[in-house]
């Protein structure tokens, strides 16, 4: 595959096509949702100008990276599409069609009672209400006026309302919510105690379900939600005060809060709020989807259940069959030639156009091994002996869901680098450093991780699809 070279004006340009026009031009169908656009066929994805979101999966970009999610594209064919290729096409840009300017934020007006905020937060989420009435007190939580929705208020270091998420108290049907217009997502609902916890959940209810659930002296704590699972709130707490120094994420129990999770661990480290060579964030996790469900369940409702991700109950699995992969391999050539090989085998496989699934997944399975067997062969050259159950076990560690990301395309790329990567290093002559071999270890670990990856894209690929075949051929069946 030849190397496209695109020049930083094209890539700006590709990435702020206006992706409702995009879409539109394509015969997509698209709703309007307040400043966005609901894609129908994907209705858990939202565009407006170049950018797009995911909500299912708490992931988005924008106009090249989702070319290459949903029309599966390599990178240099997405920025080609979106410059116009052989097409001649001239999609529109984001400056053609801004969205209008933010509103200054205001809070909604208040209404006279709060009997329809109480009656659906204790009736029909079960929300303690000596709770409810203390942030009721303390004017952060109240009944909007016009609609009647309970409105959550996040105030700012000097006791001003910044930010305030609305939720809809009608029992009927999916209920609405959403944050007022202007709101500062760094002021999101909150609650500051003298401890130094702070317990982190995505929406109020959550956070009240906790409560809820663990009131004694629940006032000495702090809790703060994200608006999400976005880190803003998050970490400005955590620069206003000084004394919360053990966060407890409390996110959802399913995919994409594990993901947000995830994430949220790896932003705390790059701001040196803790050391992961010396400890852990704490997690806590519901027993079924959410704090809330765990609630409901106390009360005979039957709540909706935990969801783990897919991909992490895959991951160990794996792991296991390439162990023994590694415990058949021929131990008579020697490990970095025999990895070198797999590799070369492997690149034309990246090249092929359209990527053949069985053939990948068989090759990236070998490629895996024999990157372990070369760890740890280099392990012992340093004296450092390892089994080989810990060098998976390494692997087993180094994989995070919330970076496993994109395309089957995007994830040969991964490998297609990372394979230029270890080919280079066994090519180059002379006797390694011990820092030099670290860095190899460490190629030979990133190469095993991407085609790790791509492997599990491939299988769940194919268990998705599985359930889809079989009810089409029963479907013919019966006709």
């Amino acid at each position: 595959m030849a190397y496209v070279y695109f020049t930083d004006e094209q890539k700006q340009r590709a990435n702020a096509v206006d992706l409702v026009d995009f879409l539109q031009r394509q015969g997509e169908q698209l709703v309007r949702s307040g400043r966005e656009y609901r894609w129908k066929r994907y209705d858990s994805v939202t565009v407006r100008g170049n950018e797009w979101f995911r909500h299912s999966r708490k992931e988005g970009g924008r106009a090249i990276d989702f070319v290459q999610q949903f029309y599966d594209m390599s990178f240099p064919d997405a920025v080609s599409f979106l410059l116009g290729g052989e097409s001649g096409v001239e999609w529109n840009q984001t400056e053609k069609s801004a969205p209008p300017p933010r509103k200054e934020f205001s809070l909604p007006e208040e209404n006279p009672d709060m009997r329809r905020v109480f009656a659906y937060l204790i009736k029909q989420r079960f929300i303690d209400r000596d709770v409810l009435s203390h942030f009721a007190h303390k004017k952060l939580i109240y009944e909007d006026k016009q609609y009647h929705n309970a409105v959550f208020v996040g105030l700012d270091e000097n006791a001003v309302a910044r930010h305030a998420h609305k939720r809809g108290t009608f029992t009927q049907g999916e209920p609405y919510k959403g944050n007022v217009e202007g709101s500062d997502p760094c002021y999101s609902f909150h609650w500051i105690g003298e401890s130094d916890t702070l317990y982190v959940f995505e929406a109020p209810v959550d956070m009240l379900s906790f409560i809820t659930l663990n009131k004694q002296d629940w006032k000495q704590h702090s809790y703060v939600t994200l608006d999400g699972v976005s880190e803003h709130a998050l970490l400005r707490q955590l620069e206003l005060h000084p004394h919360l120094k053990n966060p407890v994420l409390c996110l959802d129990h399913d995919a994409a809060g594990i993901e947000a999770t995830g994430r949220l661990k790896d932003i705390l480290c790059e701001k040196n709020y803790y050391d992961p060579a010396y400890m852990d964030i704490s997690v806590l996790r519901s027993e079924f989807k959410d704090w809330n469900e765990d609630l409901k369940a106390l009360h005979g409702i039957d709540p909706i259940p935990a969801q783990e991700h897919p991909k992490l109950v895959l991951l160990p699995q794996m792991c296991s069959a390439v162990l023994e992969v590694c415990r058949m391999q021929s131990v008579n050539q020697e490990a970095n030639a025999r990895l070198l090989n797999e590799c070369e085998q492997l690149a034309p496989l990246l090249r092929s156009d359209s990527l053949q699934r069985n053939v990948l997944e068989e090759q990236c399975r070998q490629t895996v091994a024999c990157a372990l067997i070369s760890i740890q062969n280099t392990c012992r050259q340093m004296e450092i002996p390892v089994s080989m159950e810990r060098v998976t076990g390494w692997l087993q560690a180094e994989y995070k869901p919330h970076e496993d990301r994109g395309w089957l395309r995007s994830k040969a790329e991964d490998i297609r680098i990372a394979v230029r990567d270890v080919s280079s290093r066994i090519r180059t002559p002379g006797i390694r450093t011990a820092d030099e071999q670290k860095l190899f270890m460490r190629s030979c670990l990133t190469l095993a991780l991407s085609c790790m990856k791509a492997q599990m894209f491939i299988v769940l690929e194919a268990q998705e699809q599985a359930p889809r075949q079989e009810k089409t051929v029963n479907f013919t069946m019966t006709m």
